[in-house]
């Protein structure tokens, strides 16, 4: 039976030191592979050059550098790219990549599905199949570097300049990965991207918010999308648990926000139900005395979904309320919609494929004989 070879990436400092001091080499050696994996993008061990030549083939013998593979690679008419990753059980996520002139930001997945069931997001609509570890949500970044060509890691200016965790799945019911994974990110001998550049966007997982102020002290996102408990109950089930006075207390405690550090709060636009003047009203006295932002995002029609976007004069209208109460609330301009990398639209291939087939099995009267996965 042959030998499984162990990935490095995912490995955190003091793993990859342990692992190779496992097989003989001295604890400075993690230091030259971290450099060649993390900052050079290397991952054929004969390139790692600084390394003496039997060293590198017993690394090869004994580990991999490997990246999820890409099934699907789309860019979208407005430059938004988005990849279909597959992971080594053959369970697949989303990453979205949305450029802007210069810069641009990195949509990853911390799950493959997710369990919340928001009723505007076409990801709820898959269930929940497993979390990502911390080697699937770091090869998310390192293979889009692939795709930029963005390696060795830039000193300066780079078009992969920030990561939102905003992709498939919630990030804080996946913590401990998602911490880990970050560390990787942020670490500045590898591909060093600040915790000033890192968006972490939570349903309001109240507990793990703390949490993760105290631990990463990423920038945090909530989606809201609503100013009370009786809809937020119905749209985002998750309030039933953290209502909404817990989470903006948690919000208030957020280590580190200040006015230059301000708490962004996303509210979607769904039509007749929470774009109101009354509501947007009320959203400012909600979040008073939290250093905030706002981010309204039109909604992102999918197939089978019960709401309508608002008009452009009723989201302008809800601007120019938070505007006058003092606060940044821009619309934000839909990318990628051609390609549904738009947000609330991933919805990973294998599940869209699965979902047809059993419709149509059902048209058929084909009874369901297993539980799809």
């Amino acid at each position: 039976m042959s030998q499984t070879l162990t990935n490095l990436v995912g490995l955190d400092r003091d793993e990859l030191t342990a692992v190779l001091v496992e097989i003989g080499e001295k604890p400075f050696r993690a230091k030259q592979v971290w450099h060649w994996i993390y900052h050079q993008g290397v991952t054929d061990f004969a390139k790692m050059t600084t390394i003496a030549k039997p060293t590198r083939e017993k690394l090869a013998d004994n580990f991999v550098v490997a990246r999820p593979e890409v099934s699907r690679e789309q860019t979208s008419s407005d430059s938004a790219r988005k990849w279909l990753v597959k992971f080594d059980d053959g369970n697949e996520a989303e990453t979205v990549f949305i450029p802007e002139e210069d810069r641009g930001a990195l949509c990853v997945s911390s799950q493959i599905g997710c369990t919340l069931t928001c009723k505007f997001c076409h990801t709820g609509t898959q269930r929940l199949v497993r979390n990502l570890d911390p080697a699937e949500i770091v090869g998310q970044v390192m293979l889009a570097r692939d795709s930029y060509g963005e390696w060795p890691t830039p000193n300066g200016d780079r078009l992969l300049s920030n990561i939102v965790m905003m992709g498939m799945g919630e990030p804080l019911f996946n913590y401990d990965n998602v911490a880990k994974a970050l560390k990787i990110i942020m670490d500045g001998d590898g591909i060093a991207i600040s915790k000033r550049r890192i968006t972490l966007s939570t349903s309001g997982v109240v507990p793990a918010i703390r949490q993760c102020g105290a631990d990463l002290g990423v920038n945090l996102a909530i989606s809201l999308h609503a100013v009370t408990d009786e809809l937020r109950d119905i749209i985002m089930p998750i309030n039933k648990k953290y209502p909404l006075k817990e989470l903006l207390q948690a919000c208030r405690e957020y280590p580190g926000s200040n006015n230059a550090r301000r708490i962004t709060f996303e509210y979607i636009m769904l039509d007749g139900i929470n774009d109101s003047p009354a509501d947007a009203k009320q959203l400012a006295r909600l979040v008073k005395g939290i250093p905030a932002k706002f981010n309204l995002i039109p909604f992102n029609k999918w197939p089978g979904a019960d709401y309508d976007c608002s008009s452009d004069k009723a989201m302008s209208r809800f601007a120019e309320i938070l505007n006058d109460a003092g606060y940044s609330a821009p619309v934000r301009k839909p990318r990628g919609r051609d390609i549904l990398a738009a947000c609330g639209q991933l919805k990973s291939d294998s599940e869209r494929e699965r979902m047809s087939l059993l419709k149509a099995r059902r048209a058929a009267g084909i009874e369901d004989d297993a539980h799809p996965a």
